[in-house]
């Protein structure tokens, strides 16, 4: 690479010795040599071996579990596609640097989305253009320089946002700072199908959908055919490329090797009608004339202890397993037939990703309310909040309709986009290769150029 410009060596000479030769921006970058060549007043300057660890900041935030998952998918990915190529950070920036209402988010959706209706007006009254644009500014206007600290902290190369309200403010801080063409910054949507207009922001470099219907909306919204990728959601890299056999599965799970089992979702915080759903699938899935079980269920409580204790003082009349919070949910669900959850997109692309149809029984206002026309008009399950007719719909899935279930379970497969996560990384990783010589120059070097002229 081959940087020509007008200015004294012993000016350059200074820049080098503040900034240091080698190493610019820390230990974890490899080592570089510049060679300086004069020629009739005019400077070259010549970088050789000039690789070095990137830095990826990941913005998300804890309001909803999707956020996080997506953020360490992502971290995953980057660590299995590029190894030590790339430096991952995942971040709360708003927790971690702002004030109030910003560092608060977390505890104010988990109130809002326990009333529902709340939660309904907040986000469809925020959602016209003009007035998100407003609170947005005031918030810059109070946080701006704390959220410039916190991004700066890390000299981010990519900086990758997977939450809605962490686009605008810190792209106003990087064209603040001069660091538009420098800093790539991409958003990775983690609503899959109907989501919040602040997901979408012209200033992005990429804007990476799980949808169409996702994507036609980024193109309403003002973002060109060029920035948009549609690759589906992230979903970390341990789930969608393990291979795993139903069998082993059952044995390693300690379930009935020859039962159909059905997986009950509570979600990670326990809720939904779940227990008044296990009471009816114990029912349904027994067999009163030949007095024995047609099904097994596995419930998984998530971090409800209540809920999983007062589950597991009850007599079942079908083998039932009683789960809290899982961190292997590839293994559970590859031992199912059948999932019930409510329609958050994660569990729905990890669903699909394992050819489950899906009874969605409950769905959060707003950004979930479409995901049930994209399961249900796909033909990978159906929706009801009825516990009564969701076991209903096992039991005939699990005895007489046994042909639909294998239908339904086709086509979540074919709806599965299990390699959207390392699709995702490839194409950052393609947009960070095509970056000019200026950007490839680090933050220390990028600032002392700019202090010099």
């Amino acid at each position: 690479m081959v940087m020509t410009m007008m200015s004294p060596r012993k000016s350059i000479k200074t820049v080098f010795q503040r900034v240091g030769v080698y190493g610019f921006g820390g230990s974890s970058q490899k080592r570089r040599r510049y060679e300086i060549q004069d020629d009739e007043g005019t400077m070259e300057l010549i970088q050789v071996a000039a690789e070095r660890t990137k830095n990826v900041l990941i913005l998300m935030s804890d309001t909803g579990g999707g956020h996080r998952a997506s953020a360490e998918a992502i971290r995953d990915a980057f660590r299995l596609e590029f190894g030590d190529e790339y430096r991952v950070f995942v971040n709360d920036v708003w927790k971690e640097y702002a004030g109030w209402p910003l560092n608060n988010m977390e505890r104010s959706y988990k109130f809002l989305i326990k009333h529902a209706q709340l939660w309904k007006v907040a986000f469809h009254s925020t959602s016209p253009r003009w007035i998100h644009s407003v609170y947005l500014a005031a918030f810059a206007a109070f946080y701006a320089k704390e959220v410039e600290a916190g991004l700066m902290e890390y000299k981010p190369d990519i900086i990758i946002s997977v939450h809605p309200l962490m686009q605008h403010i810190p792209l106003w801080v990087l064209k603040w700072q001069g660091l538009l063409k420098k800093v790539i910054f991409v958003t990775v949507i983690t609503d899959l199908n109907t989501c919040h207009r602040t997901w979408f922001h012209p200033g992005v470099n990429r804007c990476y959908c799980p949808s169409e219907e996702v994507a036609k909306r980024a193109l309403l919204d003002g973002l060109e055919e060029s920035q948009i990728r549609v690759f589906g959601l992230p979903i970390r890299p341990s789930f969608c490329r393990a291979v795993l056999s139903k069998d082993d599965l059952r044995v390693e799970l300690e379930m009935d090797p020859e039962l159909p089992a059905v997986l009950l979702m509570a979600g990670g915080e326990g809720m939904g009608p779940v227990k008044q759903t296990a009471k009816a699938l114990t029912e349904s899935l027994f067999n009163e004339q030949l007095e024995k079980p047609i099904g097994q269920m596995i419930v998984i409580c998530g971090r409800n202890k209540e809920l999983a204790s007062s589950l597991q003082s009850l007599e079942w009349r079908i083998p039932v397993k009683i789960r809290g919070f899982e961190r292997q949910m590839e293994k559970w669900m590859g031992a199912c037939d059948c999932i019930i959850t409510k329609a958050g997109p994660g569990t729905i692309a990890e669903a699909l990703i394992r050819g489950l149809p899906i009874i969605l029984n409950d769905y959060i206002p707003g950004q979930e309310k479409g995901n049930v026309p994209y399961v249900v008009d796909n033909g990978a399950g159906v929706f009801t909040r009825s516990p009564k007719e969701t076991s209903r719909l096992v039991a005939e899935w699990f005895s007489t309709q046994t042909e639909e279930l294998k239908r339904m379970s086709e086509n979540a497969l074919k709806l599965a986009q299990p390699n959207a996560v390392f699709d995702v990384v490839k194409d950052i990783h393609e947009l960070a290769c095509q970056r000019g010589p200026v950007a490839s120059i680090p933050y220390a070097l990028t600032q002392s150029f700019t202090n010099l002229i």
